[in-house]
């Protein structure tokens, strides 16, 4: 009994740090967030800051999963961590020496992003190294409830902070976080996964044989192929429209930045009840069947929040918790899918592909979708995305590689 729960003490490690790095760095987005709303009120201007925070992991995800599955996964998250604190240490010093910008803030976030797109490939990549894989699900569970807790906790604290503190000061929070999931890692042991090597002698052959080899472990799986296709596809309609609740708040239903907070923290308590039920004994479900769901209750509530009048914001408050109820078990069922159909030497580089591959697409529409809700009215950009989510759910459940791909699950279950 002793020997099946010595990976429960690393976990607890790692999610004691990254409890207080997520909590810090989503203070310091939230803080953004409602200073770039109230001072620029535009929706293209949320567009852009979103678009900067993912930009470079488009361009390095597809590359950064080899190397992370080269190197030494601990390591790679340390000196991702650390490197993140730098470049806010760093915007913290220009901030002192001049006027703070919008352009500073998009420069911030996107060389941040460049961490990130180390860090949570090898976070995701370590975690069937360290759980047993009858225990990835409630592992995904309690991971989501970190970040629900934050999310709770999070917006709250930076309505206080943003009124009360310069910008700059809020920052000093992201470094103080990463510092902390620094030391937690520390303390623990990750094994590192056999490497499938190359025999090309050539460098750039070698890291081109690699990618292609996680490409191929997906593509050799249609039914995983497919899902991971309509992943993408989804994307095109939740990443744009993440990004605009704050002004869905402010402007449609003329609230303020406490309202502001509320709704950040009814997503947040939904994602916690997610994690929470995706924790318990009994939350046993076919993966496959349980995503398609959830694209159309997250869509719906999307439709819904368009459709309400401009008195409706506590139904809007709702909605928005019933959907993080589904985005924490549509995004914990979808990296337990990954997790448990493909081996952990290639976790690292299929994460990263997949990051990048959402990417595409959610960039795009974030520039068409700033422009249609500054244009045509949020509340219309709401009742489209949804319809795209309802959409997606029902063909992924009807295509027969995806059917085919559940019937597999379920067995692989009994």
């Amino acid at each position: 009994m002793k020997e099946s729960n010595s990976w429960v003490k690393p976990f607890i490690l790692i999610w004691s740090g990254q409890l207080l790095s997520t909590l810090s760095s989503q203070i310091v987005t939230f803080s953004i967030i409602f200073w770039l709303s109230i001072k620029m009120n535009s929706a293209e201007v949320l567009a852009l800051s979103t678009l900067s925070s993912m930009l470079p992991g488009l361009i390095l995800g597809f590359f950064t999963g080899v190397l992370v599955d080269r190197w030494d996964r601990k390591r790679t998250m340390i000196i991702a961590d650390i490197y993140i604190a730098l470049v806010t240490l760093a915007v913290i010093i220009v901030i002192m020496e001049s006027e703070v910008s919008t352009a500073l803030l998009y420069a911030m976030l996107a060389l941040r992003s460049i961490g990130t797109s180390f860090h949570t490939p090898a976070m995701e990549a370590s975690v069937p190294l360290l759980a047993p894989q009858d225990k990835l699900m409630k592992v995904a569970g309690v991971d989501n409830m970190i970040f629900s807790i934050s999310t709770i906790a999070s917006p709250a604290i930076a309505a206080v902070m943003i009124s009360a503190l310069d910008i700059s000061m809020v920052l000093w929070f992201d470094i103080i976080g990463a510092l902390i999931a620094c030391t937690t890692l520390l303390f623990v042991h990750i094994p590192s996964p056999e490497r499938v090597r190359s025999e090309h002698k050539g460098e750039f052959r070698k890291f081109y044989e690699e990618l292609l080899h996680g490409v191929r472990e997906v593509i050799a799986r249609p039914g995983l192929l497919w899902m991971f296709i309509f992943t993408v596809f989804a994307s095109f309609a939740m990443v744009p429209v993440s990004a605009l609740f704050p002004l869905m708040t402010l402007n449609h239903f003329a609230g303020n930045t406490y309202m502001m907070s509320v709704t950040e923290i009814a997503w947040g308590a939904g994602m916690l009840a997610g994690g929470a039920l995706m924790s318990m004994k009994w939350f046993e479900f076919n993966n496959v069947k349980l995503i398609n769901t959830m694209y159309v209750i997250i869509g719906a509530t999307y439709s819904l929040s368009g459709l309400l009048p401009s008195n409706g914001y506590a139904l809007f408050a709702i909605l928005t918790a019933l959907g993080g109820v589904a985005g924490a078990i549509f995004f914990g069922a979808f990296t337990v899918l990954l997790q448990s159909n493909l081996g952990s030497e290639v976790l690292g580089r299929v994460f990263s592909i997949h990051n990048s591959f959402i990417m595409i697409p959610a960039m795009l529409s974030l520039v068409i979708t700033g422009y249609l809700a500054d244009n045509i009215g949020l509340e219309y950009t709401f009742i489209i995305s949804g319809l795209v989510l309802i959409a997606t759910g029902f063909l992924s459940s009807l295509l027969p590689a995806v059917k085919s791909f559940a019937k597999l699950q379920q067995l692989s279950k009994n």
